[in-house]
């Protein structure tokens, strides 16, 4: 496994994850994605099973990503509408 390969992988749930649902709308809404995935992940943890904990890893990873790109993007539009700097 490298480092390109665990890439593809959260890129690919990305991708899945986008077809199924919309972008998020704010830093709220994405920030209660991440939550959730990352309480999906600390139960497979504390469960012991780290094949499944592997996998919420990866949508963790997918949510962070999808939070970048969707939230930060809205946000750095929205200031730059209003005139002010990041």
């Amino acid at each position: 496994m490298t480092d390109a390969s665990v890439a593809a992988e959260i890129l690919a749930e990305f991708r899945r994850a986008r077809i199924r649902h919309k972008p998020m709308r704010g830093p709220h809404e994405g920030y209660a994605v991440l939550l959730e995935e990352v309480d999906e992940l600390w139960d497979e943890v504390k469960a012991n099973r780290p094949w499944m904990a592997r996998e919420e890893a990866i949508q963790v990873g997918a949510m962070a990503l999808a939070f970048a790109l969707e939230v930060n993007r809205s946000s750095a539009v929205g200031k730059a509408k209003k005139g002010q700097r990041r």
